[in-house]
């Protein structure tokens, strides 16, 4: 028993409406001014499909559009279609951040024109020359301790005879990296709070 299937029949590809649409084409929008006349039945399935038929002829007079106003090139990749400026404003989700107050830091980086370290300059290694290998800059092992766990330290007499109480030279690098992290912290709390007090 032979069946036969009958394929749907083309719709026009031109859209009649009583008020013309309008358009953003570079936000692929178009606007149909025209009122929404909802079948008056119970239906569920001719609500769809007068809905469906709604959104189709918006999508096609918006396919129209673009293909008779928008420039098509065709490129290697493929056809494109260059999309005009959008002209509809967008509300932000958010309002517009504030802008930071500038620190004694970013002032005076910016009058001396210091600029940001790169990503290679902030990464925690080096290599080196003597064992061949690469190893951390700073913190565990770092290179910044070389010679703190040596059995053998060169003494030098003019600054052991200046040398306060109840300190050794094996101790003069970690008090010596322990004072200037102080240091850089204590300009850091003084940082904030000057900036702190430029807002207010």
């Amino acid at each position: 028993m032979a069946t036969t299937t009958q394929k749907a029949p083309k719709l026009p590809v031109t859209v009649d409406k009583p008020t013309p649409y309008t358009f953003d084409l570079g936000l692929l929008l178009a606007n149909d001014p025209n009122p929404v006349a909802l079948p008056r039945t119970t239906d569920s399935a001719a609500l769809e499909s007068h809905l469906a038929s709604v959104a189709r002829d918006g999508a096609q007079v918006l396919i129209n559009q673009l293909l008779t106003t928008c420039p098509i090139s065709s490129t290697p990749a493929g056809v494109l279609l260059a999309l005009p400026p959008q002209q509809t404003p967008l509300p932000r989700e958010k309002p517009v951040p504030a802008p930071k107050a500038e620190t004694k830091w970013s002032a005076f980086a910016k009058r001396r024109g210091i600029k940001p370290k790169t990503r290679e300059q902030r990464r925690n290694q080096q290599y080196n020359e003597a064992t061949g290998e690469f190893e951390r800059k700073w913190g565990y092992k770092g290179a910044n301790k070389a010679g703190q766990d040596d059995p053998i330290i060169e003494v030098n007499a003019q600054k052991e005879a200046q040398r306060a109480e109840g300190t050794s030279v094996r101790g003069d690098k970690r008090r010596e990296i322990r004072e200037r992290v102080k240091r850089n912290e204590r300009r850091m709390r003084r940082n904030e709070r000057n900036a702190a007090e430029g807002r207010k």
